[in-house]
């Protein structure tokens, strides 16, 4: 093997690039991935068959992958480090991380930038409020530049990170449900955001009705349908899901106080098809609050839900979990 074999894509392909790579065996994360000319060079073990992309021999330096090690190098002393980020988010050109009042944010930041040589922009995140899910975030290092195209499992998320929401943690949830779907249903998304549930959907060959009440996540959802050639199968509304006439199969909840909707979203669900509720739960009302709310709901409605399945999908405060009760409803 050539030492210093690199494979050099485009900026907006990095990390797809990076995934596809890791996952073909041959991506080497011993050295850092660095701009190259007119693209970013991503360091490999041999030829990539998955990517395409101009292999090159460039000396790219070592990757030093522990924050705490290069700040410790910086002089941070033991006490500060103590309050490192342990975990970040890299989506498209931008890196997120979550404000946890660690200090010199924009040291910490240009670090982050050391660390990933794809990245231009590092945005601290505060959290997400309002009905229409709005982010807080502030930009601590690099150029400023929010607007990122993400990939994940061959879906293109086109956003803006100052704007919407993205949740890197329901990266799980999203490609499952790609592979829940058959490619004849009906499917109800009554919180579509920007697509994140629909699109992988719709790229299965599911007929999307799409709701997102946000101007600016709608904006996004229909440039991503285009984005992933799939705009035949989204129908794509800016309304309040509870004005939207839809009938499904599957109805997909994805939104924390989703269970104030389930009056709509039965509406909508035609006898045997497939609900899935995410709520925020207590550790101790563990599995009973979300599976009870399912069923008094059917109750209310003369029909029967029979649950299929439940999963935590991630850890979404101390003592709460981000979960999905699946329930099939006669």
């Amino acid at each position: 093997m050539p030492e210093g074999l690199a494979v050099v894509v485009d900026m907006q392909a990095t990390q797809a690039a990076i995934d596809a790579l890791e996952t073909e065996g041959v991506y080497d994360p011993s050295r850092s991935v660095e701009p190259f000319e007119e693209g970013i060079a991503i360091p490999v073990t041999a030829r990539p068959e998955t990517v395409e992309g101009r292999v090159v021999e460039t000396d790219l330096p070592a990757r030093n992958r522990d924050l705490r090690d290069l700040l410790a190098a910086r002089g941070w002393d033991d006490a500060d480090l103590e309050q490192v980020p342990s975990s970040w988010a890299v989506l498209g050109s931008c890196i997120v991380v979550d404000d946890t009042g660690f200090p010199d944010q924009s040291a910490v930041g240009d670090a982050l930038l050391d660390l990933h040589g794809n990245a231009d922009t590092v945005l601290l995140h505060r959290g997400i409020s309002g009905r229409q899910r709005e982010p807080d975030v502030e930009v601590i290092a690099g150029v400023g530049d929010t607007e990122v195209v993400h990939t994940e499992h061959g879906t293109k998320y086109a956003m803006d990170l100052s704007r919407v929401m993205f949740s890197p943690g329901n990266q799980a949830e999203r490609a499952r449900m790609g592979e829940v779907v058959d490619a004849d249903e009906r499917v109800f998304d009554m919180f579509a955001g920007i697509g994140y549930f629909t699109l992988p959907m719709a790229r299965a060959g599911a007929a999307v009705t799409a709701a997102e009440i946000n101007p600016e996540a709608y904006r996004y959802l229909v440039e991503n349908a285009v984005l992933n050639g799939v705009q035949e199968r989204v129908s794509a509304f800016r309304a309040d899901c509870r004005d939207v006439d839809a009938t499904a199969d599957r109805v997909v909840m994805g939104y924390y106080e989703s269970y104030q909707f389930l009056d709509a979203a039965l509406d909508a669900l035609v006898s045997g098809g497939t609900l899935h509720l995410h709520e925020t739960t207590p550790d101790p009302e563990l599995w009973d609050r979300p599976v009870g709310r399912i069923e008094t709901a059917a109750a209310d409605h003369g029909r029967t839900a029979e649950i299929l399945d439940r999963r935590v999908v991630k850890t979404h405060a101390p003592g709460v979990k981000h979960v999905v009760v699946d329930a099939r409803v006669d």
